[in-house]
């Protein structure tokens, strides 16, 4: 996968991409980052990228030419057309379902924007799609782009490596959208704090009731609102009433 970042602030993405999981999947050659400078597609003495906003109103907007020349020139020198995302608060909110869909692209061109937002002209003849990462604002699109690439990079085949599997994650198919349950290592003990003795049993069926139980916990806890929109099992849904009644 080819991902472009179209960004006023290069330099940001040059740390994060040299360690981990991406920088893995770099090396190997299964993705290639390519940090964008609108800076360059700026035509005038101070290379501006932002002017004040028609109608009035605190802060400064992003221009849209600039975004217009880069987008140009990345079409124009990759075949594969890629599909343009704006990261902006007002976009739809990103999650697994979204994080796989794009995973399946061969080429993502990402728009981070920056101040009070991008010229609107961006989003309606420009992007493909818009992203919010959620309900807060941030300085500008790059920690949210982070995000985004890190959840998409991850589902795409070898990036994780034939030992390690999304498939039990929070949020992944395996788990029905459930949240993950807790996992423990070594020590068995420490401070007083003991792992799970079911989970020193062996017996992997009561283990796998355990972690189930222990999803459905943490889901209604944390987000209950994900226990809406799943279609549970019988055993599942007397599951979840147990731990309500326990609660």
């Amino acid at each position: 996968m080819r991902i472009d970042i179209l960004t006023i602030f290069p330099e940001y993405f040059i740390s994060p991409f040299k360690y981990g999981v991406l920088a893995r999947a770099i090396d190997k050659g299964i993705i290639k980052i390519n940090p964008i400078n609108l800076r360059d597609f700026t035509h005038d003495l101070h290379r501006t990228t932002d002017d004040r906003p028609y109608g009035g109103g605190e802060g400064m907007v992003m221009k849209i030419e600039p975004i217009f020349e880069a987008l140009s020139y990345l079409q124009q020198e990759y075949d594969e057309k890629g599909l343009v995302i704006l990261l902006t608060p007002s976009g739809k909110l990103f999650n697994q379902k979204i994080a796989y869909k794009l995973s399946k692209e061969k080429r993502l061109i990402f728009i981070c924007g920056r101040y009070e937002g991008v010229d609107a002209r961006v989003s309606e003849h420009l992007s493909d799609l818009e992203l919010s990462i959620g309900d807060y604002i941030l300085s500008g699109g790059e920690p949210a782009v982070l995000v985004v690439i890190d959840a998409i990079a991850r589902l795409i085949p070898g990036v994780l490596g034939k030992f390690q599997s999304t498939s039990e994650e929070s949020f992944s198919n395996g788990t029905k959208g459930l949240l993950e349950y807790p996992h423990y290592t070594r020590p068995r003990e420490f401070m007083g704090w003991k792992v799970p003795d079911i989970l020193l049993s062996g017996n992997h069926s009561k283990i796998a009731k355990w972690r189930k139980n222990k999803s459905l916990e943490i889901t209604l806890k944390n987000r209950p609102e994900l226990l809406k929109s799943l279609d549970l099992s019988e055993e599942e849904k007397e599951l979840l009433k147990k731990i309500k009644n326990e609660q």
